[in-house]
């Protein structure tokens, strides 16, 4: 057989040869949709890995982009991994000391930034060491004063050359993107992809049993760029040609409704947040959906009223979907057996609400705290491990030490079941599990049925401290705008639907529940603010 290597650029060549014109729509951050093609984009890409290359960037050099999803955002990043370079995503989200860790870490030579962000980077340019040139995202009508060095619109930059250029040779195990993980303790970890762990990964997504795409589909990547590869959309969606719609900036309920709409979306990813503000629109103003037919939720659990609505009200599928961003993102995806798919609706939401299973190259299994394997009978709880072509082995430039165990198994960090059939349930992160009595009990079962409550927006649900249990379940919710709820109506709504003693020993009530970068709820946080919160079970059980 012949040694065809598998570069991401050639998924793109791909798509400006067998769907030229199909379209990539943008909301552009100055305001009008603007509307290409693959050709175009193909052709595009290639003027600007020529510009790189002549501006001296090298095969494995960094470069970085701070934006949002846009048709200029993937440009860049084919244009990057074509002239032989990594391309770094930026998270827009992290906290500015974190921002300049990163990018001093991974030597970032360039940064593309769209205009939204240009403040942030004026604000820190002078601690960033090794950055030589801002591009920013946008045309010379638009192109602000900044004090950014060496600043250029992106539409001039393109003009310093023609797209008369062969893609870099490159190896497929070479290095192609760059993220930093924002899971971890300490300083952010990164995670570099090969050309290879990008096009495994994106060609299992393409499957049936994945995201299911094909060139009828017109997809919606909410998910934004800078997070964990927009999983693998900007890779998958090329790869069989269907049309992709950029959302820019507007992510809320109203923005993500009209684009779903207008452009007639088939398919969308998102994190939960993202569609609980969709949901809530649609509701407040009697809205349905024309056209969509299925949704990728991740990022967090997803709620089974969630699925429930999208799925009864609206007739569109959930995809409940997990994976880490060492996964290149995405490890599991809730498609249902044949035999599953002849049950009961009710029943079906029961397993919907897991996370799904796992998808071909994902090698899954639930270890004891000595590495010992568990059995997949769907009650053992463990520590979720994985291996395959798409999980890192390592973190960028050693950072961390050795990740995997004797037999090449990279530790999640979750805790999970599995059952027999291959489903997997996440059921806490390690460090978040409540240990009550010797018992673990599951924060995530409980929070996804509080926010079940029609008072409730969030729910989070943590373990604080018990004189005679250890740990015990601890509810803090942030109720929806002029909604009303008490401790009593929330306990008395859990009742029957978890074992009497996960019951939460107490409720608190929050303005806001903290959630961090990438839509996670920051459980460190809230146990920091509520370190020294008195259950009221807890007098009686001291005295006891």
């Amino acid at each position: 057989m012949q040694d065809w290597p598998l570069l991401v650029h050639k998924v793109l060549d791909h798509a400006a040869t067998y769907a030229a014109t199909r379209e990539i729509v943008t909301r552009g951050i100055e305001g009008p949709i603007r509307r290409t093609n693959w050709a175009t984009i193909h052709q595009r890409s290639k003027t600007l890995a020529k510009v790189l290359a002549k501006r001296g960037i090298k095969p494995a050099d960094r470069v970085a982009t701070l934006a949002w999803n846009s048709e200029r955002h993937l440009e860049s990043w084919y244009g990057i991994t074509g002239a032989g370079g990594v391309y770094h995503t930026l998270n827009p989200r992290l906290f500015p000391e974190q921002l300049v860790y990163i990018v001093n870490h991974a030597e970032d030579r360039m940064i593309f930034v769209d205009l939204t962000f240009i403040p942030i980077l004026e604000k820190l340019q002078a601690q960033l060491s090794t950055v030589e040139t801002y591009v920013v995202l946008t045309d010379a009508a638009h192109m602000p004063a900044t004090s950014l060095k060496n600043a250029i619109a992106y539409e001039e930059l393109l003009k310093e050359a023609d797209a008369d250029f062969a893609w870099v040779e490159l190896d497929e195990k070479d290095a192609c993107g760059l993220c930093y993980t924002s899971g971890t303790t300490g300083n952010p970890k990164g995670v570099l992809y090969s050309h290879r762990s990008n096009v495994i990964h994106a060609m299992a997504i393409l499957s049936a049993d994945g995201f299911g795409l094909s060139n009828a589909d017109t997809v919606l990547p909410i998910v934004p760029m800078f997070h964990a590869n927009a999983w693998s959309l900007s890779f998958s969606a090329p790869m069989t040609g269907a049309k992709m719609v950029m959302p820019g900036a507007k992510l809320d309920g109203e923005s993500v409704y009209n684009l779903l709409e207008d452009e007639q979306i088939t398919m969308s990813a998102a994190v939960p947040t993202v569609w609980l503000m969709l949901l809530q629109h649609m509701e407040a103003n009697n809205l349905k959906l024309s056209t969509l037919k299925r949704v990728a939720i991740g990022g967090s659990a997803c709620p089974p009223s969630m699925i429930e609505k999208f799925e009864v009200n609206y007739g569109v599928e959930v995809m409940h979907a997990w994976g880490m961003t060492e996964m290149s993102p995405v490890g599991t995806l809730g498609s249902l057996l044949a035999k599953d798919r002849k049950l009961p609706f009710a029943e079906q939401l029961k397993i919907k609400s897991k996370q799904g299973r796992p998808l071909f190259s994902v090698e899954m299994k639930i270890t004891d705290d000595e590495g010992a394997e568990l059995p997949r009978d769907g009650k053992t709880f463990g520590h979720l491990v994985v291996r395959g072509p798409a999980v890192s082995s390592g973190y960028f430039k050693g950072e961390g030490g050795n990740i995997l165990d004797a037999d090449g198994f990279f530790d999640t960090g979750d805790v999970a079941m599995l059952d027999a059939d291959g489903y997997m349930q996440i059921t806490d992160r390690s460090k978040d599990v409540i240990k009550s009595g010797g018992e673990w009990i599951s924060s995530i079962d409980i929070e996804n049925i509080a926010v079940g409550h029609p008072a409730v927006a969030i729910a989070a649900v943590i373990g604080v401290a018990h004189p005679k249990w250890d740990e015990r379940p601890l509810l803090i919710v942030q109720l929806k705008p002029g909604a009303d709820a008490s401790k009593e109506d929330l306990l008395k709504f859990l009742e029957g639907k978890i074992a009497k003693w996960w019951m939460p020993d107490d409720v608190a009530f929050v303005e806001a529940v903290p959630v961090g970068a990438t839509g996670k709820i920051q459980k460190l946080t809230l146990r920091e603010t509520f370190k020294g919160h008195v259950l009221p079970t807890a007098g009686s059980a001291a005295a006891e």
